[in-house]
């Protein structure tokens, strides 16, 4: 996947997101944010102004991802946040969040949870963007995925309005990348 495929993945849970009050921009997060490549999808497609928390365990990719937003999105105002996704977070009222493969590290009896605890960081009618493999049944590199109908299930349960699939693209692994949206009530 390229720039192009991780803006396409996403741009429908974030443009079609509700606008941020008319105070201020958009402030996202990026759970799970490596390297960059889907906080680079935000920050072009929020443009500029807008607020991303790129949030990581890894200090060091949170680093590259800070170096690639300045060289590439300088407007954007990004902020790192090293922590794991199912631990405290500092994060202000989001408009949204992208948890981009980051939640299959999460085992699947944790996943409500979790994703409960990082929908707590939205501000209602938040966005809540997932991309994630398309299958029910992991490998040792993405040990728990879940399909779009399991996602159906597991946003609901965790407490966000059912989701709506956006975006859909080929893999080598496990068949397909697939992205949603849900809204928390």
């Amino acid at each position: 996947m390229d720039h192009a495929d991780h803006v396409g993945l996403i741009r429908a849970g974030v443009l079609d997101a509700p606008p941020p009050p008319a105070d201020r921009a958009p402030i996202w997060a990026d759970i799970g944010a490596g390297s960059g490549a889907f906080t680079l999808a935000l920050a072009d497609l929020l443009g500029p102004g807008a607020t991303v928390i790129a949030v990581d365990r890894d200090a060091g990719a949170l680093r590259t991802n800070a170096a690639a937003v300045a060289g590439r999105f300088p407007a954007t105002q990004l902020r790192t946040l090293v922590a794991d996704l199912e631990g405290s977070l500092d994060l202000p009222p989001l408009d949204g969040l992208v948890a981009a493969n980051s939640l299959h590290f999460v085992p699947r009896d944790r996943q409500v949870s979790a994703v409960r605890h990082l929908a707590a960081s939205l501000a209602p009618d938040g966005a809540f963007v997932v991309v994630e493999y398309d299958a029910d049944r992991g490998n040792p590199w993405v040990p728990h995925p879940f399909s779009a109908a399991t996602w159906a299930t597991l946003a609901v349960a965790a407490g966000l309005a059912p989701p709506t699939v956006i975006g859909r693209v080929p893999s080598r692994f496990l068949g397909a990348i697939y992205s949603a949206v849900a809204r928390r009530p």
